[in-house]
């Protein structure tokens, strides 16, 4: 940078915990939108102090999603709720961006991409205050148990000739007037390469949409929403803005399956705020960019000065989960199909010897124990059928 970087001054960004409908139609996601854009007009009115610039909504806010059992939608059920990114649903959210000069980010949009038609993507974003999507990005890290959607990585050589392949383009960060902004979804946070990949390319706020389920860990005692995400924030001297539903209308989930949790975390990875109940909630933060920026000029405890990466390239030399396994004519129709590549892993971490097989198992039985599971929960009828 040949010219001094200009001041930017402190302001309150707001970390939404809606309620969502799990919608099945259009109607839904109308009443699901209606009732995001009232949280804003409330949490914009409410702030005005220091006005907000920045609004973080959970993943799925707009359409819902479902999971393993009677409930579970196949690839069908999705499409039929899937948007567009130049449609009518984020122009209305548009409209909101410029009439209050935000900045919108939000995630778990159930994409429909027009080169891809057979299939959606798991979507994040940014509306800028022009009214415009400035930031688009498809998420990394779909769990293979769990949501249908596709990662990047499922046609990762189809996807590097439409979208490109560089960290830049699959990681996207944007230099704005409230600071450099990205974001990542859900399981991204869990472990800590897509934050990584954010931080490398400059991320001084992460916003954070997930529909993070109480099985997977909201709550105290165990908590591995907060202590996960706290160790992300200070990986890479970054806030961290996560977002989760408040409470959830759908017949096959109880009211508090993601049960709230929202929360803004600084640079250093300490709590400014949590919300740490199931129920709707707008939590107003403020972000002082200034403050991480002369934070990072330190050289003690730095954590990217102390980054000596020689020694870990043969960890990310091999493939783990394989790339390309859901190519074009072959997306993902179940969430047991989804499951299906995890047996190729099992053999994989258990055959080098990184896992150790339970007592009374051998290398050679783990990825059919895998695969026995998921066939013994289809024929009970917990796991779809393609």
């Amino acid at each position: 940078m040949t010219t001094a970087a200009p001041k930017i001054d402190k302001y309150t960004a707001l970390v939404m915990q809606p309620h969502v409908e799990v919608a099945e139609d259009r109607d839904g996601i109308t009443r699901n939108l209606d009732r995001a854009i009232n949280m804003i007009d409330f949490g914009v009115g409410y702030f005005w102090e220091l006005p907000a610039k920045l609004v973080v909504f959970p993943e799925y806010f707009m359409q819902g999603v479902t999971t393993p059992g009677k409930g579970e939608h196949g690839i069908d059920g999705f499409m039929k709720k899937a948007i567009e990114l130049d449609g009518p649903e984020m122009r209305r959210l548009g409209d909101t961006a410029r009439e209050y000069g935000l900045y919108i980010a939000g995630g778990g949009v159930i994409e429909r991409v027009p080169q891809f038609p057979d299939r959606w993507f798991n979507t994040a974003f940014i509306i800028g205050p022009s009214g415009d999507v400035v930031l688009r990005y498809h998420k990394w890290h779909i769990p293979a148990s769990i949501g249908l959607g596709t990662s990047p990585h499922d046609i990762f050589d189809e996807y590097r000739e439409v979208f490109g392949g560089d960290i830049s383009t699959l990681f996207p960060v944007i230099d704005t007037e409230i600071g450099k902004l990205g974001t990542m979804t859900c399981h991204d946070g869990c472990t800590p390469e897509v934050s990584r990949a954010l931080g490398y390319n400059g991320a001084e706020v992460i916003c954070h949409p997930v529909a993070l389920q109480e099985v997977e860990g909201v709550s105290e005692p165990w908590d591995f929403w907060v202590f996960t995400r706290r160790a992300r924030a200070h990986d890479n001297m970054a806030y961290v803005l996560g977002s989760n539903w408040g409470t959830v209308d759908y017949a096959y989930y109880p009211k508090a399956f993601c049960p709230g949790g929202s929360f803004a975390i600084d640079y250093t990875g300490m709590m400014m705020r949590h919300a740490p109940y199931p129920q709707e909630q707008v939590l107003g933060v403020t972000i002082d960019i200034e403050s991480l920026r002369e934070h990072r000029s330190r050289c003690n405890h730095n954590t990217w000065v102390d980054v000596r990466t020689e020694g870990f390239r043969q960890i990310y030399e091999k493939p783990i989960y394989p790339a390309n396994q859901f190519p074009s004519g072959k997306p993902p129709r179940t969430l047991a199909d989804k499951m299906g590549p995890v047996k190729e892993v099992f053999t994989d971490l258990y055959g080098r010897g990184q896992f150790t097989p339970p007592a009374g198992k051998t290398v050679a039985d783990m990825a059919d124990l895998h695969a026995g599971r998921v066939a013994a929960a289809q024929a009970r009828g917990t796991l779809r059928k393609s």
